[in-house]
């Protein structure tokens, strides 16, 4: 079989999803309630999430079963290709074998939907009208304005203001599938509000816009929130990803040494990885795992670890995780699903247990990489996905120095068709990097929240 292109039939779509909580030697500290600094409860997430989806939060059993309805919803897109990257591979000169996973064929056009369809699922059967949320670059908020759609649910999105300007097609593409988006910070919430007051120019972040939807759907009966990373059950849902790239690889007879992704809340790279993970800490496999981010939002590689918000606001748990403080606003850059001050907690576990390698990049040798991979491979990159470019090049170079032919497996999240003002911004000359200054860190961090008893 040629590896250009790895296709699996739609029966070898996965009918589990991989539950990497089942095998991790050690676990996150549990989240705790933001008033009473106790474990939160299934109770405690009642008022927001559907039973199911608290259920598999909450689960170490290794392998949850995926319902056909979510499934025949996957079979729009899936199951997605697999492809060998050979003229990227010549262009670098390298011995390096470059494989990535396009989840850019989704109708969404990223990965997205592959949590969005099973959460608008399980919501819809607990007789839920309406879902909130929020969204950085656009592609969550996108995938869950279809699912609803899908489903006959009504969709909320609070988009983060910098990203609502900068990506007006993204607004609009929610908007075709029937969604309602609001900029953050907006004027609909006391979150909101409080935002404005305070800072009247704020260009919004993820942080921000999670408390605005968090906020709209505790205070509506028929509403629920969902969130597009993250939590346990998003990357639950994502791996279907890793599972059924791990089918296309045996396929023609490969395994990746190293497995990258970009990482903003860490969906994507979860779903990728995890099944992979599964087998170096199962069968002791060698695979190394880099998590890539940007330099000007650094969670994984200058955060510390510590119990914060979700939010701004303080209305969700406190997640043990790698943060920047969710104070932190970070600058205005193209990748708007990478603006986030903390991470999956169980991604920060694999980081602090030294599975996982993260490293940071800055914007404009990402869309330089982003280009180069479009003119040798024909795919624009998302901003967000080029991160992981930008890391499988580096890697690719220091094989050709090295003379070593490492099998190296990528997740390309998202097609960037709906992002070419950043491209645009590149060919123009005006992209800035934005390293994070040292001061605003520790600043930030200075303001972390004090939680009693709890690891430090």
């Amino acid at each position: 079989m040629s590896d250009y292109r790895v296709l699996l039939t739609e029966e070898e779509i996965p009918r589990y999803w991989y539950n990497i909580q089942a095998d991790m030697p050690n676990l996150p500290p549990p989240p705790l309630h933001p008033g009473t600094g106790q474990p939160v409860g299934p109770q405690d997430l009642a008022a927001i999430f559907p039973t199911e989806l608290i259920r598999q939060e909450m689960s170490r059993e290794r392998w949850i079963e995926i319902p056909e309805e979510v499934r025949e919803i996957y079979r729009l897109w899936r199951p997605t290709p697999l492809h060998r990257a050979f003229r990227l591979e010549k262009a670098l000169n390298t011995p390096a074998r470059i494989y990535y996973k396009y989840e850019g064929t989704s109708p969404a056009g990223s990965h997205k939907l592959n949590t969005a369809a099973a959460q608008a699922y399980y919501n819809k059967k607990e007789g839920v009208r309406r879902l909130t949320t929020e969204t950085g670059a656009g592609q969550w908020g996108s995938a869950l304005a279809m699912a609803c759609r899908f489903f006959g649910l009504d969709c909320t999105v609070y988009m983060v203001k910098v990203s609502y300007y900068q990506k007006p097609y993204r607004r609009v593409l929610m908007e075709t599938f029937g969604a309602e988006v609001l900029p953050s910070p907006s004027e609909r919430t006391a979150a909101g509000r409080r935002i404005l007051e305070e800072h009247p120019d704020s260009p919004g972040s993820l942080g921000i816009a999670i408390s605005e939807a968090v906020e709209d759907a505790a205070t509506h009966g028929d509403t629920n929130y969902s969130l597009g990373s993250v939590l346990n059950h998003v990357l639950l849902h994502q791996t279907v990803v890793g599972l059924e790239a791990k089918a296309q690889m045996e396929k023609v007879d490969a395994y990746p040494d190293v497995v990258v992704g970009c990482v903003g809340g860490g969906s994507n790279y979860a779903g990728l990885a995890f099944p992979f993970v599964h087998d170096r800490l199962v069968n002791g496999t060698r695979t190394r795992f880099v998590a890539v981010e940007p330099t000007a939002c650094p969670t994984l590689t200058r955060g510390k670890l510590a119990y914060d918000h979700g939010d701004v606001a303080g209305l969700t748990p406190l997640l043990y995780m790698y943060t920047l403080g969710k104070d932190f606003v970070p600058p205005g850059i193209h990748a708007g699903g990478l603006r986030y001050h903390g991470d999956a907690p169980l991604l920060c576990q694999l980081v602090y247990d030294g599975i996982v390698e993260p490293v940071a990049c800055n914007q404009r040798p990402v869309f330089e990489a982003a280009a180069l991979f479009a003119r040798t491979e024909g795919i624009v990159p998302a901003p967000e996905a080029a991160h992981a470019v930008r890391a499988v090049i580096d890697e690719a170079l220091r094989c050709r120095e090295a003379g070593e032919a490492r099998t190296i497996l990528f997740n390309l999240s998202g097609h960037g068709y709906l992002d070419l003002a950043a491209y645009d911004a590149y060919l123009q000359g005006k992209l800035e990097d934005y390293p994070l200054p040292e001061e605003e860190l520790q600043a930030s961090l200075g303001r972390l929240p004090r939680v009693p008893g709890a690891a430090s």
